[in-house]
């Protein structure tokens, strides 16, 4: 029997998986106002999806050939700055990612996200600004109007009159 690669073995993890998350998706009572789309429409389509890319991931083909990656930190100087750092930079964005949580509320969806979306962009060394806050803008309305004109689910408005 041939042994499984990589990605065969975490293919199958992920199979598995999304099939018990798809399950617990439609495990999900459906809600008494008529919606066009009710609460249990995402969960199905993050399974349906994750089950795809599980199959995609099992039967994609690697290279034949094997390239040694350098580790990121072993590529930076030695004087670098502490905010360069891997470690640094995934703790810096958790720690956005919290703040994101706790102030959806206060703030509202609009504003939190721009935040975060700007924010993570600056911490990660982007700094072209105006086109980064076009950019975060743009798409952090375009899914506040698809979520709560089109699909009818309203987020938090928080210091905003819309």
């Amino acid at each position: 029997m041939a042994r499984l690669t990589a990605n065969q073995l975490i293919g199958i993890i992920l199979f598995v998986f999304s099939l018990g998350y798809i399950w617990m998706a439609f495990q999900i009572p459906v809600f008494p106002i008529p919606r066009p789309v009710d609460s249990d429409a995402f969960p199905k389509i993050l399974g349906v999806g994750l089950l795809i890319l599980s199959i995609v991931l099992f039967f994609d083909k690697q290279a034949s050939t094997k390239v040694d990656f350098p580790d990121a930190a072993e590529l930076l100087p030695e004087d670098a700055a502490l905010s360069k750092r891997p470690a640094v930079q995934v703790m810096g964005a958790a720690a956005a990612v919290l703040a994101y949580a706790l102030l959806i509320e206060p703030l509202g969806f609009l504003l939190s996200s721009a935040l975060l979306g700007f924010g993570l962009a600056f911490w990660f060394g982007y700094r072209q600004h105006w086109i980064n806050l076009l950019t975060t803008g743009g798409v952090v309305l375009a899914l506040y109007l698809l979520m709560n004109k089109v699909m009818g689910i309203y987020l938090p408005q928080g210091v905003l009159p819309f």
